[in-house]
């Protein structure tokens, strides 16, 4: 009876192997090419990608902040500090510390940065001081390394502006290759890009694995070859609805018939340790910011305070960013002055950079007053 059965031929198992990529979102950094010019946007894109870069130099920022104009002419000190504290600087601000504060974080992130004082409508007076987006504006080099001008980009040749004598510039560290200054970030998209590839596979593995999945394999017995397919689709429907039951918040069991063998997919697989790798790059990154690393919240070493050798050389750091600005706030002094009618020029005064405990300084005061009153004792002795 078997010779007019039917034939039916094995049915083989499916092989579906479907994987997303995932790649991360700031694919500014996979495009960048090295020992080339980099972009602005790909310095903004490190910044966005990465919290720490961001949150070095907003402390620089911040670290440099405090400045005050000193005039010749006494007459015009007054007048002098009520215009610092209260210039418009744009977008709701105001103060020449605004200014600076924007104007230092172009110049940190582009390697260069580009202001402008803007005059009253009688040329007497600066009604606002502005900065704006460098990538705004082209440099065209004159017939010597001392003349340049800041033109209009666009197609053909460039446009210069015409007041450039109320325009600012400020190049950061510049080079022979890069005149014009090279950004803070510049040596940052590589590493950048290896950190965010790390961290987007943390995410993928973190998705995998903690997001449980399960493989259920029902292994056939004797006999059984035929129905391979019809067991295999009834597993496979009652184990999703024991699984869409579970994520409802109920309780479903799951009953099968044979050898069945559940098992989490993933679960025997060690995933990489990235302590070591991440930390080594954030090493790199951070030391070009030349911020010790506990002030971003770090704690790599056992000791939490800052070293009197840490405190010289970042208060050597920013004193340094400090003389790149001493010219911008002169001039701004200066044009304000002979607008108004004053002559003269101005001296720039810094904030003294304090990076000490608070408890130590208390202490050494101490020291210091009573020192005083041991001295004056002797004296009246």
């Amino acid at each position: 009876m078997k010779i007019f059965q039917k034939k039916q031929s094995r049915t083989q198992g499916a092989a579906v192997q479907v994987r997303n990529t995932g790649r991360h979102p700031f694919g500014a950094l996979d495009r960048y090419v090295p020992l080339q010019e980099g972009e602005n946007q790909l310095y903004r894109t490190i910044r966005e990608a990465i919290p720490i870069v961001d949150a070095a130099i907003l402390k620089l920022v911040r670290l440099c902040g405090g400045v005050s104009a000193v005039a010749d002419d006494k007459r015009a000190q007054q007048e002098l500090d009520r215009f610092l504290k209260t210039v418009p600087a744009g977008r709701g601000q105001r103060g020449i510390q605004a200014f600076l504060d924007g104007y230092l974080d172009c110049m940190l992130t582009c390697g260069r940065a580009v202001g402008e004082i803007v005059p009253d409508r009688q040329g007497r007076d600066v009604a606002a001081l502005l900065w704006c987006d460098p990538g705004a504006v082209a440099i065209r080099e004159g017939d010597t390394p001392l003349e340049f001008e800041l033109c209009r980009p666009g197609v053909g040749q460039p446009e210069p502006y015409p007041c450039q004598e109320l325009l600012l510039f400020t190049p950061f560290q510049p080079e022979a290759g890069n005149p014009y200054g090279v950004s803070l970030l510049r040596s940052m998209p590589f590493m950048a890009e290896i950190l965010l590839k790390i961290y987007q596979t943390i995410g993928l593995n973190w998705e995998r694995v903690g997001n449980v999945r399960f493989a259920v394999v029902c292994k056939n017995g004797e006999g059984d070859e035929l129905y391979a397919k019809e067991r295999c689709e009834q597993v496979a429907r009652e184990w999703s609805r024991a699984m869409q039951a579970g994520s409802q918040g109920s309780v479903r069991d799951f009953v099968a018939m044979g050898d069945v063998d559940i098992r989490v997919i993933g679960a025997e697989n060690q995933v990489l340790d990235s302590e070591v790798p991440v930390r080594q790059i954030l090493e790199q990154l951070i030391a070009r910011t030349g911020i010790p690393p506990f002030m971003l919240g770090l704690s790599w070493s056992s000791t939490e305070r800052m070293s009197s050798q840490q405190a010289d050389l970042m208060t050597s750091e920013i004193t340094a960013i400090r003389r790149s600005l001493e010219p911008v706030v002169e001039r701004i002094c200066e044009t304000w002055l002979r607008l108004r009618g004053w002559g003269g020029s101005v001296t720039v005064q810094w904030t003294d950079i304090n990076l000490q405990d608070q408890v130590e300084e208390a202490r050494a005061e101490l020291y210091r007053r009573q020192a005083e009153n041991l001295k004056g004792e002797t004296v009246e002795e």
